[in-house]
This record gives C-alpha cells, structure tokens and sequence, in this order.
C-alpha cells in the first residue's frame, strides 16, 4: 500500500486535526505507534510543519470522519486523478555508466567479445560494457589507435557486466543468426601473433651491440689472436 510522501509531516497534521487513533494514524503514514504517541507528547517531530492530507489529495474528509466513529477502520491513499507518464529513462534503458577506475579495460573487453562472440552486435556489446559503436569497429578492424596493447580480457571478469546479462546478450544474438538463416560465426582460432608484433626489436639491437662489446673485450685480452687470419672457408 501506498504511504505519504511525508509521513511524520501528515502524522502532525493528523494528530493536531482528527481525533484518529495513534494506531490508526500510524497504520496510514507508516510509522510505530509509539513515534505517534510521540509526536502527540510534542516528543518527536519538534518543528515539523504539519501537512493536510486532504489538501493533497491523499485523503477525502468523509473517510476521517469514517474512521474517526470506528477505530478499526484503516484509512487508504485516495487514488491519484491523474497518472504521471512513464518516465523514459525506465522504459528505455540508456548507456551503461561505467567507472573511471574501469574504462581503461573496456578495449580489452571488447577485444574478448569480438573474439570469442562474433556475433554480438556493435549495439550490444556497447550495451554490455557501456562503449561506442566507434571504439568497437576500430577493434574489429584492428585500427584502435592502442591496439598492440589491448589483451583480451573477459568483462564479466573485469566487473564491466554481469555472468547473466553476457549469456542473455549471447543468447538472443544466436537466435538472430538461426531466425536469419545465416550461419553462426566461429569464435576467432587462437593462432600465433604475427612476427611484427611479437618481435622486439629494440631487444636484438641491445643483442647486437652486446656481441660488438664481447668482440672489443676480446680484442683487448689477446689482440694476436683476436687479429689473426682466419683461415680460408672451402667454397
């Protein structure tokens, strides 16, 4: 049941205005009776401003008039004239917020989801992990301007959407693909990274000049032999 905006406002008022009984009153704004004996003792509820029900619509006089003949009557919210429209943010659900200390892991979740489920729509994975449909093609066609070092990493792992909300997004994206007629795409094979992309080569520079400083130590130990002829290689 439906309680007043503000119970110990209408409980004043009530007290002050009705001869109500505190069990009634307290039934009505969802308070303890004691708390309304309370505000009847001028114990609780110091300086509040009393609030009339009847003003505001929550009550009609002939039914505190009702209840004030019968002490077991319960008093009920008097229904609203007019209803308030749906508010769009519950009907239609916007972007996932994601935490600043978190959004540096959203290229590695989409690099996992684009990995492992291909066919989830930019739409949702932007939905899961609360991205832009930009940042997603950019992954899928390997541009992100980060992309040597994003690692694909699961979001639900990460904390960006829940094991549920993954497997309903999955779910709904395979009947698409089996409505449509189209065949399911295969997770991406976990191959080798190309040499470009594994190979340091900083690192086989140090290589080539720890071999250049080996070559200069050894000229200086025993330069006969470091300036000796070697001998000719048969062809």
């Amino acid at each position: 049941m439906n309680k007043p905006l503000m119970p110990k406002a209408t409980a004043v008022w009530l007290v002050d205005n009705t001869k109500l009984t505190f069990d009634q009153i307290a039934d009505f704004c969802g308070l303890h009776p004691l708390e309304v004996k309370g505000i009847a003792d001028g114990d609780v509820a110091q300086g509040i401003k009393g609030l009339d029900p009847v003003a505001a619509g929550q009550l009609t006089r002939e039914e505190i008039e009702r209840a004030e003949r019968d002490s077991s009557l319960r008093l009920h919210m008097s229904q609203a004239k007019h209803s308030a429209p749906e508010s769009k943010s519950t009907s239609r659900r916007g972007p996932r917020y994601t935490p600043v200390s978190r959004r540096q892991d959203r290229p590695n979740a989409i690099a996992w989801l684009v990995r492992h489920h291909p066919e989830l729509t930019d739409a949702q994975i932007s939905k899961l992990v609360g991205t832009t449909k930009s940042t997603i093609s950019a992954i899928r066609d390997r541009s992100h301007w980060n992309m040597a070092n994003i690692k694909p990493a699961d979001p639900v792992t990460l904390g960006l959407c829940s094991q549920i909300e993954l497997d309903f997004a999955v779910q709904k994206a395979a009947l698409r693909v089996s409505k449509s007629g189209a065949v399911l795409p295969q997770p991406e094979p976990h191959t080798l990274r190309p040499a470009s992309e594994t190979v340091d080569h900083g690192q086989a520079e140090r290589e080539a000049e720890e071999a250049e400083r080996a070559l200069d130590r050894k000229a200086r130990l025993d330069p006969e032999a470091f300036f000796k002829p070697r001998p000719a290689q048969e062809e």
